[in-house]
């Protein structure tokens, strides 16, 4: 299984969107506003789930958060650069 496959599947679970497929979410779709529509408090929701499931951090605080959950692409490649394992 992809890591980009890996992280749909863990957006609808975390975020309790059963309406949604893992097909249903592009690789390249913006996460928030336009395409799934998430916000801060899912972002902070999807943090966790990322800490919990990759055991990568991703810092409230960071200044390149909006570029990492651009889309599942930028938080894919952001979760394999800095993953432990």
């Amino acid at each position: 299984m992809t890591l980009e496959k890996e992280l749909k599947e863990l957006i609808i679970e975390a975020l309790m969107l059963e309406d949604l497929d893992v097909e249903d979410i592009a690789d390249d779709e913006p996460l928030f506003v336009d395409g799934l529509g998430l916000d801060s408090i899912d972002a902070l929701e999807l943090a966790m789930a990322i800490d919990k499931k990759f055991g990568v951090r991703i810092r409230a605080d960071d200044d390149a958060n909006k570029q990492i959950f651009a889309n599942v692409k930028n938080l894919a490649a952001y979760i394999a650069s800095n993953r432990k394992t």
